[in-house]
């Protein structure tokens, strides 16, 4: 039994919402080098790792939550810090401004109460953090109403309150 969150400060992915966007994901995942940029408590990256992934890089501001990933890659018998996993504790524009190379899979889902997911996908966008077959997936609360240079909405689902959008190269 994996490690998680008490109480309301982390809002979960809803199961339904994590095993639809992992049946549209399907074909991506296996061998991918995946980001989870608000990893709250890692669910979307463990879920990757379950399912082939090459490498995830685990990013989240809070502590508990990165305690939480930790605990949980532990619990799995993934080293933390090996090939497979990397866990940062940092805000996520210095996560971004440090991250080498590009991924297959990005994850985006910040706190809705902050609306800092778009700025988190201008700089995915204008880095070229999304590789040449890459999805992002950007979750929130509404639907995604803009233009981001470097980046194409392609499609947008949406499951009870969240909206998941997902991007490619444009």
């Amino acid at each position: 039994m994996l490690a998680e969150f008490h109480g309301n400060d982390v809002r979960p992915t809803s199961d339904r919402a994590k095993e639809s966007l992992f049946n549209i994901l399907s074909q991506k995942v296996y061998g991918a080098r995946v980001l989870d940029l608000f990893s709250g408590s890692g669910s979307l990256g463990l879920e990757c790792l379950s399912r082939g992934a090459k490498e995830v890089v685990f990013n989240d501001k809070a502590k508990e939550s990165v305690a939480i990933i930790k605990k949980n890659l532990t619990a799995l018998k993934i080293p933390v810090g090996g090939e497979e996993a990397k866990v940062y504790s940092y805000d996520y524009a210095t996560c971004l401004s440090l991250l080498r190379g590009a991924f297959d899979l990005i994850f985006i889902d910040p706190p809705y109460a902050l609306d800092i997911g778009v700025k988190a996908l201008e700089t995915v966008g204008s880095k070229g953090l999304l590789s040449e077959n890459g999805v992002a997936v950007f979750e929130r609360d509404r639907p995604f109403e803009y233009e981001i240079e470097g980046l194409e909405k392609y499609d947008e689902r949406k499951y009870g309150k969240a909206y998941l959008t997902f991007f490619k190269k444009s």
